[in-house]
Formats: C-alpha cells, sequence, structure tokens
C-alpha cells in the first residue's frame, strides 16, 4: 500500500505565518502510525513560503515572484528541518525531493524521479515532496501542491492520495457561511456542479483551497487512484484513509488510467489558446482516435506558438480535448480548412498528433 499525503500551509502555520510545531508533530505522529500499520508514505508539505517570512521579518506574503523564490530558499530547509528532527525521534528517516509539474513532461526526468522515489521507499525513507519554488520558471501559484501530489500519486503508483485541510471534506456549500450545509462523503465523477460547490481559493497563508484540492482528486481519478479529502485535525487521517475507513470525502478512481505524458498535457500545462473544429474532427478525435488535421479546423483563439498546449473546441465553444500544438496559430490560421495536399511544403500534416492528444469527459 503507497499512500500520497498532501498538507497544505495553512494547516501547518499560525495565523501569522509560523509553523505551527504542534500541527507538524501530529502530522508526523499520523504519517507514523500508518507506517507502524504497513503503508509506505510519500508526503507533499506545502510551508516553505510560509517558513520563511518570519525569519525574514515580513508579515505578508510578497507578491513579486523574485522575493517569493528567495523566502521560500529561506524556509524550505526549515520546514525539511523540523520534520525530519520530529520524524526522526518516531525511527523514521525523511527525505527530500524537490520536483515542478515540468519534471513530469520530458520522459527522462520523469523515470529518473520515479526510480529516485521509488528508492527511497525500498529504504525504508519518507520522501517529503515539495515545489521547487526557488528555481521555477513560472509565476508561483496557490494549490501547486495539490496538484504537484496528484501527479505523484500517478508517478508512484499510489493506491490513494490524502489531501489534508482545515476542513472535514467537500460540503454541500462553504460551512462557513451556511450552517445547513453537508458533508459529501462519496463522489463517483468530478463534473461541474461539483466544481462550483468547491468555489475559489483559501486562506491567505497559501492553501489552494477546496478547488484546488478537488482539482487534484480529479488528476488522481484520471489516474487510477483513489483520492481523500479530509481534515488534518481528526484523528489517525491518514491511516485511516489509507485504510479505506469512512474520513472526509471520498473520489473514487476511473476505470482507465492516463499516460503519464497525457496526464500532464491534460492537467500540468496551461493553455495557450483554442483550436476550433468541425463536427466532423471531433468525432473523428473522439471516437476514432484520429489526430487532428488542418482540414478538420475553423480557426483559433488567441496566440501561441508551436510545441504550446491547447484546448481544441467545437463550433459552439464546447471544450472536449487538450493537446500540443505542432503550429503556432498564426501557421494554422493560413492553412485552416486545407487538405493534407495542398500544404505549403515544410508544414506539419498534422496540426496535434493524436499521442499528443487528450479526450476529456
Amino acid at each position: 500500500m503507497i499512500g500520497v499525503v498532501k498538507i497544505g500551509t495553512s494547516s501547518l502555520t499560525t495565523p501569522s505565518g509560523e509553523l505551527d510545531d504542534a500541527a507538524v508533530r501530529k502530522l508526523c505522529d499520523d504519517v507514523a502510525t500508518a507506517r507502524a500499520a504497513g503503508s509506505d508514505v510519500v508526503l507533499v508539505c506545502s510551508g516553505a513560503i510560509a517558513a520563511g517570512l518570519p525569519a525574514l521579518g515580513l508579515d505578508r506574503r510578497p507578491s513579486d515572484i523574485g522575493t517569493l523564490q528567495a523566502v521560500a530558499a529561506v524556509g524550505q530547509p526549515r520546514l525539511m528541518e523540523r520534520i525530519s528532527a520530529i520524524l526522526d525521534r518516531r525511527g523514521l528517516v525523511a527525505g527530500q525531493v524537490l520536483l515542478t509539474p515540468h519534471d513530469f513532461a520530458q520522459r527522462g526526468q520523469y523515470l529518473h524521479a520515479r526510480e529516485t522515489l521509488q528508492r527511497l521507499l525500498g529504504l525504508g525513507v519518507v520522501p517529503v515532496v515539495n515545489e521547487n519554488d526557488t528555481v521555477a520558471d513560472d509565476e508561483i501559484r496557490y494549490g501547486d501542491n495539490d496538484r504537484l501530489a496528484a501527479l505523484v500519486s500517478h508517478l508512484v503508483h499510489a493506491d490513494t492520495l490524502v489531501l489534508l485541510t482545515d476542513t472535514a471534506g467537500l460540503f454541500t456549500a462553504d460551512p462557513r457561511l451556511d450552517s445547513g450545509a453537508s458533508l459529501i462523503e462519496e463522489i463517483v465523477e468530478v463534473d461541474a456542479a461539483l466544481e462550483a460547490v468547491a468555489g475559489g481559493s483559501g486562506s491567505e497563508r497559501g492553501s489552494g483551497g477546496m478547488a484546488s484540492k478537488l482539482a487534484a482528486a480529479k488528476i488522481a481519478a484520471w489516474s487510477g487512484v483513489r483520492a481523500v479529502i479530509a481534515s488534518a485535525g481528526a484523528d489517525d487521517v491518514v491511516a485511516a484513509a489509507l485504510a479505506g475507513r469512512a474520513v472526509g470525502t471520498v473520489v473514487y478512481p476511473r476505470s482507465t488510467r492516463l499516460p503519464s505524458r497525457k496526464l500532464w498535457i491534460a492537467f500540468a500545462r496551461a493553455s495557450a489558446g483554442r483550436i476550433v473544429v468541425d463536427g466532423g474532427a471531433r468525432r473523428a478525435l473522439e471516437d476514432a482516435g484520429r489526430s487532428l488535421l488542418p482540414a478538420g479546423v475553423r480557426g483559433a483563439d488567441g496566440s501561441f506558438d508551436a510545441d504550446e498546449a491547447v484546448e481544441v473546441v467545437d463550433e459552439a465553444g464546447q471544450v472536449f480535448a487538450k493537446g500540443i500544438s505542432k503550429l503556432s496559430s498564426a501557421t494554422l490560421a493560413s492553412v485552416s480548412g486545407r487538405r493534407t495536399g495542398d500544404l505549403p511544403e515544410g508544414v506539419p500534416h498534422e496540426v496535434i498528433h493524436r499521442d499528443d492528444l487528450v479526450v476529456l469527459p
């Protein structure tokens, strides 16, 4: 049994932004209990930026990327040092692994990360994974570690992804505002209605809120991984979730598991634009598993370069797929609707190859 456990900044820090030592001890106790019950655990732990703020005399999260990365560089060793010390007293060894979603894009990096994590687990180590904020080439966003945890669950072939937060799970409404809100105990399919219930961002200290938890659970479901959203404060929550006992909100896995590259395309790459296709092209993509050809393209929205991710929409504007475009938006505009034999020399015959295309539900 392998479990990936993610805990957010707000669950590990005080309102002033400092690490909450009692919360860190409780987390480590939960991990130790799960390990004693026979489960391997990968811990995905937010909090580097929050841990660095007090050390630098800052009372709020900065807005510019350079300062955020500097704060993360200060906070990450402090966070790791505390977790390592507590786990050590419980007879467990922690090992730090810094990743970004981009590490899932290249097959070589993906395999190397998987080998490292598998070797750590084989040695009895508790891998502690965090977003590599200090060198990230994209803006540090709230909720990144929720997404990262879901990708890690795919990477290590986890049985369960546990997303620990400040509430008991996903409710029918915000329980802070609606006293009649009730816990949703089971989710078979994450749909637009549930995403609307999850709402927006979380606390100022760094949590992505319930929306990012549900998005991560959706990624896990597409990975064939069961997900549990539960309160970090619940007794023995990690062991309970990994054992399948009733705790929080359970999101069941889909019957099919996306390959790692397609999972990355679908969930880890931001869309740079949209490609509009006709009905025949949609049927070819959805029903026949074909590549997208210029003949089926009716237009493009946005400005994008070749090798960027794009959404694929029908003529009514409904998004039904996502993929990596071989053509820039400018080139695509000049060849849309053309048959393969009419394409200029040097223009790829496929707009999106089927291996780089994910059909969405």
